[in-house]
Parts: C-alpha cells; sequence; structure tokens
C-alpha cells in the first residue's frame, strides 16, 4: 500500500501541469465551448457529413461539467438556434433545429410548417448554394427551398422518393421542452420520432462551422464551408 502511495505520488509530481492542463482542456469542452463532428445528412443543407462545428455551451447556462446540473439560467432558447442535446430516446448527442417553443401548437401539412395558426412559405434555391454535398443525397430527386415563418428563415431540403413522416397533427410543446427538425425533413430522425427535447437536455448552441472535411473526397477540406457561420 505505501509502495502504491509513493508511486502516485512520484507519477503526480512529474506530470501534475499535464495532469491539470487535460483537467481543465475537458472541464472547458464539457461546460463552456467544444466542437463536435456532423456524423449524419440529417441537417443538409445547413450542415453536412464532415462538418466540424463550434458549440457555445454557455448559452443555455452555465454547467457543472460532465453532468446536466445548471449553475445558471444562461439564454432562453429561440426557434431558428441550432442545437446541439442529448436525445431524450437514448441519450445519444444530436444536433437539430429549433422549431417549438413551450406553448407553441405546431402542426405539419403535407410537408407545410404551420406555428400557432400561421404556415411557412417556401421559396426554391439552387443546388449551388450547398456545393460539397454527399452524392447520396445529389445523385436521387431532392430539391432545395428557404422556409420562412417569423424567426425561421433558413435553406431545408426534401427528398420526394423517400419514406417519411410528412404530416403530423397539431401538438402542443409542453412547458420546459421544445420541438427539435432537422433540415433535411425527409432524412431525419427528429421530434417526431424521439419526441419533445426537454430544457436539460440542451447542451449548447450550434454558431459556426471550423472546418469542413469531405468524406467523399479522401477527407479533403470543403474550403468554402471554413469558418462559415451558422445564421
Amino acid at each position: 500500500m505505501g509502495k502504491t502511495r509513493s508511486l502516485i505520488k512520484s507519477f503526480w509530481r512529474a506530470n501534475r501541469a499535464l495532469l491539470i492542463f487535460i483537467a481543465l482542456m475537458f472541464g472547458f469542452r464539457s461546460a463552456i465551448a467544444d466542437w463536435m463532428v456532423v456524423p449524419s445528412g440529417s441537417m443538409n443543407p445547413t450542415l453536412m457529413e464532415g462538418d466540424r462545428i463550434w458549440v457555445h455551451k454557455m448559452d443555455y447556462g452555465l454547467r457543472v461539467p460532465f453532468t446536466l446540473i445548471r449553475l445558471t439560467d444562461g439564454s432562453a432558447p429561440k426557434r431558428g438556434d441550432i442545437v446541439v442535446f442529448e436525445s431524450p430516446a437514448n441519450g445519444k448527442t444530436l444536433v437539430k433545429r429549433l422549431i417549438g417553443l413551450p406553448g407553441d401548437r405546431v402542426s405539419m401539412r403535407d410537408e407545410q410548417l404551420v406555428i400557432n395558426g400561421e404556415a411557412a412559405r417556401y421559396a426554391p434555391i439552387g443546388d449551388d448554394t450547398a456545393p460539397g454535398m454527399l452524392t447520396e443525397f445529389t445523385d436521387v430527386p431532392h430539391r432545395l427551398e428557404r422556409e420562412q415563418l417569423g424567426a425561421l428563415d433558413h435553406p431545408l431540403m426534401w427528398l420526394p422518393t423517400r419514406g417519411a413522416l410528412r404530416s403530423f397533427a397539431t401538438v402542443e410543446v409542453p412547458a420546459g421542452e421544445y420541438l427539435m427538425l432537422g433540415d433535411n425533413r425527409d432524412d431525419s430522425a427528429d421530434s417526431r420520432v424521439i419526441g419533445f427535447v426537454p430544457r436539460r437536455l440542451l447542451l449548447g448552441r450550434a454558431t459556426r462551422v471550423v472546418v469542413s472535411l469531405n468524406p467523399e473526397r479522401h477527407h479533403l477540406p470543403r474550403s468554402e464551408r471554413t469558418l462559415a457561420p451558422l445564421s
């Protein structure tokens, strides 16, 4: 036992600067800010596979590192935020767009989003607005449009030949919870699948693409997406 303690003390003395740095770095990434690798196309064309996005974790309140315990309230989540959160279904870390706020009445009718009785407007945009998207999506029937409704004004992707939940009856978002949807509406396991997301599971708000590596091109950078803001 004494020998073990001596070895621990020796290891600490020899490596304490590195160990403190590692602890501070992981604490920073857990509670202050972090980056996330986008693993799927559920947020195309806004986010693409291979994007490394910057996530402000203090926006929705400062948390005790490595926990969901909040020390401060932070700012209120807003409609249109791109949010990183833990799935209430299985605990996986997801990134989606916040669509429904607490108390909102939300429905979808043949792909058209309706919030509190107001229907979203849509305008077509060209494929040249999303260079670098994977052929999994560009080589199948698809269309890109802008969705506009109040604070919402962002691009969407539709995949008309894919099976998807394109309509749902009006639901009221419960207090303290949020409705999330992917921008790639026909290829996203979002609140239509996992349900509403409680505020305590919100980990942070994504603000920009730091760098993007294209998995179809030997992970070469998509230069046009480097440091691109997510407005």
